[in-house]
């Protein structure tokens, strides 16, 4: 027990903590959104279930480490292609795929003012609670294995693991009703966040064919035009005051 509490493992728990709730920001953007499509008093609820099963997936994926290690072996070879699938290139493609179709669609609905299909179901009724927590486990099956293979890379300690994932989810179930009600009170953030996902999607993409872009420069650049849109919607404030 005495060895949990080490230096060294406070460290690697407070870094990979800050390194999950980075990770995780892309989770909470796609959550607001989905979320956002349904009643207001449903929300709520939508982005608890969200989140919590955000940490049960993950939890799940850190105790099946001899999966995850398996999902690195190439299992399919694409002709015209020099990198051989693995398990979890499949699960990246797939996942960015379906982000950049989810956010493609909900950008052509804002722009173009056309009732987007996240607003209907298959059976031509509005959006269920149901079928936004359904797109909300595939996603945090994607966002989870990226953030449980980068937890993997940095420790080998199973409770530091664990440990970071609860702390860094418990921050965001803290956080996120500030998050989904600015996303939803301005919509020019809306349309940047929709860009930030669709940017993301083709990160997974390009990472699931083997063309690994650091995630550094993603989140710099996120942050950066995130900045550019705070002194934007500051600026229009300023003359509306005046």
């Amino acid at each position: 027990m005495m060895e949990l509490l080490s230096i060294e493992n406070a460290i690697a728990l407070i870094t990979l903590t800050s390194l999950e709730i980075v990770l995780g920001i892309d989770n909470i953007v796609f959550i607001a959104i989905i979320a956002g499509r349904l009643k207001l008093e449903q929300r709520r609820s939508a982005r608890l279930i969200g989140l919590s099963l955000a940490v049960i997936t993950r939890l799940l994926l850190l105790f099946t480490l001899s999966f995850l290690a398996s999902l690195t072996d190439p299992i399919l070879q694409v002709g015209w292609m020099d990198h051989a699938l693995s398990g979890r290139d499949i699960i990246l493609l797939a996942g960015g795929l379906f982000l950049i179709y989810k956010a493609t669609k909900e950008i052509r609905e804002k722009t173009v003012g056309h009732e987007s299909e996240l607003d209907t179901n298959e059976a031509g009724g509005r959006v269920t609670m149901k079928g936004v927590v359904t797109q909300i486990i595939l996603i945090d099956i994607v966002f989870s294995l990226d953030s449980v293979i980068t937890a993997i890379g940095m420790t080998n300690n199973l409770p530091v693991m664990s440990g970071a994932v609860i702390l860094a989810v418990g921050v965001m179930l803290v956080f996120s009703g500030f998050i989904v009600e600015f996303i939803e009170a301005n919509p020019t953030v809306k349309m940047l966040a929709l860009s930030f996902l669709l940017m993301i999607g083709v990160v997974l993409v390009a990472d699931g064919l083997g063309h690994h872009l650091e995630k550094a420069y993603i989140y710099f650049a996120m942050a950066f035009s995130l900045g550019v849109e705070m002194l934007n919607l500051r600026a229009s404030k300023t003359q509306k005051n005046l």
